[in-house]
């Protein structure tokens, strides 16, 4: 069995959840493999991130999101609303804000609002990490047409870099 692993990274925005689609990327890296039959996993290694598979929403709103994105935050928000205030979880609790603060990179944690981002976490944890699909002869089996990739940062504190991890398995 042969794997192919490939890194891109993507930004967001910092202040709204950012979508970012990966499907050419996740596409380039198949047929770089030159792996004809097996799996592609795309996944983030990222707690406040998430990588999902949905169909291409032709519309868009004034920020650029599509209106399944959209429909999507409106759903999740109803659910997890946005973490502004201490105590609206309970997480960060005051061990985890002093790791934060004393352990942690400056990039990391850059000041105390940024570790309120549990909503963030739940959405990563609900939606999950990663998205697995079959390649057959070359091409991931996925709808050709509509059918996309992406990646989703649901951590609106502040922009970062953030890393998507492509693997290719197979013979």
């Amino acid at each position: 069995m042969a794997v192919y692993q490939e890194e891109i990274e993507v930004v967001s925005n910092g202040n709204r959840v950012s979508y970012h689609e990966v499907t050419k990327e996740v596409r380039e890296a198949v047929v770089k493999s030159k792996i004809q039959n097996g799996i592609v996993v795309i996944t983030t290694p990222h707690t406040t991130c998430s990588v999902i598979y949905e169909e291409y929403s032709h519309d868009r709103d004034f920020c650029g999101d599509e209106y399944l994105q959209v429909d999507l935050n409106e759903t999740l928000e109803k659910i997890l609303p946005r973490c502004v205030t201490e105590g609206q979880y309970h997480h960060p609790g005051p061990e985890h804000v002093a790791f934060g603060e004393k352990d942690c990179d400056a990039a990391l944690v850059p000041d105390r609002r940024s570790l309120l981002n549990t909503e963030a976490h739940l959405k990563g944890s609900l939606l999950g990490e990663s998205v697995t699909c079959a390649v057959k002869e070359g091409v991931i089996q996925i709808n050709q047409v509509t059918g996309y990739f992406y990646f989703v940062d649901w951590d609106q504190n502040r922009p970062r870099t953030r890393k998507c991890n492509i693997v290719v398995m197979g013979e």
